[in-house]
């Protein structure tokens, strides 16, 4: 499946199901291993806890960041589970879509009683020079 709206679609819909069956009580870990679950069970390729690392001015940073999911090599899913949402979340998730040269990232916040509150697409229009790479991948 290539197509980014129905990778973030599958994805909206296992979270809904998982906030469905298990509420906004479970730690973040649970829940992305349960979405890790549900999205290879529908024939995604997910990567879970992806390590990053990143090139500032010749000195490698290793695991600089992780990313909680990467669904299909596209999309940069950022999980959290709390009451409080903040807008530095939003702020994170584009920096990591800036860093990783990917289009679109979904922040799913579990912790909220209704999860369509606690959805946000982030959208990659990032268009500056390239980004530091390492071993001819972006970090």
């Amino acid at each position: 499946m290539n197509n980014i709206n129905d990778i973030t679609a599958d994805i909206l819909n296992a979270a809904f199901k998982l906030h469905t069956m298990y509420g906004p009580g479970l730690y973040e870990s649970a829940y992305e291993l349960l979405m890790k679950i549900e999205l290879q069970r529908s024939g995604h390729k997910v990567e879970r806890q992806k390590p990053v690392s990143i090139e500032h001015e010749g000195v490698v940073v290793d695991n600089a960041f992780r990313l909680d999911l990467l669904v299909d090599e596209k999309v940069v899913v950022e999980l959290k589970s709390t009451e409080q949402h903040s807008a530095v979340f939003a702020k994170q998730l584009k920096t990591y879509l800036v860093l990783c040269s990917k289009p679109v990232g979904l922040l799913i916040n579990f912790g909220q009683v209704s999860l369509k509150n606690g959805i946000e697409r982030v959208v990659n229009h990032y268009e500056g020079p390239a980004l530091p790479t390492r071993n001819g991948e972006p970090t």
